[in-house]
């Protein structure tokens, strides 16, 4: 018989370790679940993960998948450091793409130098606003991120709706929801021609960098991670709690929209209804994959990338649904969370006798 017991200290092998237990036990019942599908597991699992690297430009695909995650899971990172749980990233996502879209649309003649550089910084107001928004009633009302972050999503998702079938819809684009498509001077560089590789997929491991410097090399760092893990120590310590979580707030849905432009200005090239996959949710993911650590979200974004093109090679090669993106990474979010068990408790074998006798009054 097992039973589970406290540790009494964090386990520093299995923060590291979980990760991996959980991708692996992932890839098993991936691979059992492909089996059910009529699927050989051995063959639809290399489709699903590895096929895609070695396609023409996978990993420029891959580098262009993963932008966007790591971009916004560094965000995050710093959000849920600081004990705020903002997961309404893909709202965050969606306004940045609108403000920094929308003036691409407004000035389409207006040079490149001065075009791309405002709708970058149109995209981080925007997501700014709208992570403001929860920052608000939380530290005002003490209303719960979690809830107000998330259904903002859904008010941007219908905001996005109405402007690419109203104010903003392609006159000559025969009844499409859509956007007219941007001009040259309001699209992502492209910095290694003919892969689509764009000025994003360089900046994002940037970003994940400085997020890494802020967060243990700076003042601001010390006192976002001292008032998550130690409210009361922080309060006793001079730090306004309400002005970290605005920090936090504001940081991550600045860098959500940012990702959101930079997806619309490259690889989509207009506003349409469906801009995104749902990058700001899996960027949940990204960030507990990667520890709640800017580094570390660059190798979690990689591989939740991945499951992007696996999902779409499954398709085509396999006649699987696209689904199983969403089966894996919902698989991973789940195990671990689970293996997330053994940093604070272990798992002891115990003989029966010992048990029952434990048991006994």
């Amino acid at each position: 018989m097992f039973k589970i017991e406290p540790r009494g200290y964090s386990s520093r092998f299995w923060s590291i370790g979980s990760p991996i237990l959980a991708l692996a036990l992932t890839i098993l019942l991936t691979g059992v679940i492909f089996a059910a599908m009529g699927q050989p597991p051995l063959i639809a699992v290399y489709t699903f993960l590895v096929a895609p690297l070695l396609e023409h430009n996978g990993l420029a695909a891959l580098a262009i998948k993963a932008a966007p995650l790591i971009i916004i899971g560094v965000g995050l990172s710093l959000c849920y450091r600081t004990n705020v749980w903002n997961i309404g990233a893909e709202g965050q996502f969606t306004l940045g793409a609108i403000f920094g879209g929308a003036l691409a649309l407004a000035f389409p003649d207006a040079p490149a130098g001065l075009l791309f550089p405002a709708m970058l910084v149109m995209g981080m107001l925007g997501g700014m606003l709208w992570a403001a928004i929860p920052a608000l009633l939380r530290t005002r009302f003490n209303a719960n991120e979690i809830l107000t972050s998330l259904m903002l999503h859904y008010v941007a998702s219908l905001l996005l709706v109405y402007l690419v079938t109203g104010p903003l819809k392609d006159p000559h684009g025969f009844g499409f929801p859509q956007s007219a498509l941007f001009s040259s001077a309001a699209t992502t560089p492209i910095i290694v021609p003919r892969t689509g590789v764009h000025l994003g997929c360089a900046l994002a491991p940037v970003i994940a960098a400085l997020g890494w410097l802020l967060l243990n090399k700076s003042v601001l760092g010390f006192q976002l991670r001292v008032v998550g893990q130690a409210p009361r120590a922080a309060r006793f310590a001079g730090f306004s709690e309400n002005r970290l979580i605005w920090t936090a707030m504001l940081i991550s849905g600045g860098l959500a929209g940012l990702a959101g432009i930079f997806e619309v200005a490259g690889p989509v090239g207009q506003l349409t209804t469906t801009i995104s996959p749902g990058y700001g949710f899996t960027a949940v993911i990204v960030a507990f994959l990667g520890r709640i650590n800017p580094i570390g979200v660059i190798f979690a974004g990689l591989l939740l990338a991945l499951s992007y093109l696996g999902g779409d090679a499954a398709q085509i090669d396999l006649g699987l649904p696209n689904a199983v993106t969403g089966i894996f990474q919902g698989i991973l979010l789940f195990f671990l969370l689970g293996c997330d068990l053994l940093i604070l408790y272990r798992v002891k074998r115990v003989r029966p006798a010992a048990a029952l006798a434990g048991a006994a009054p």
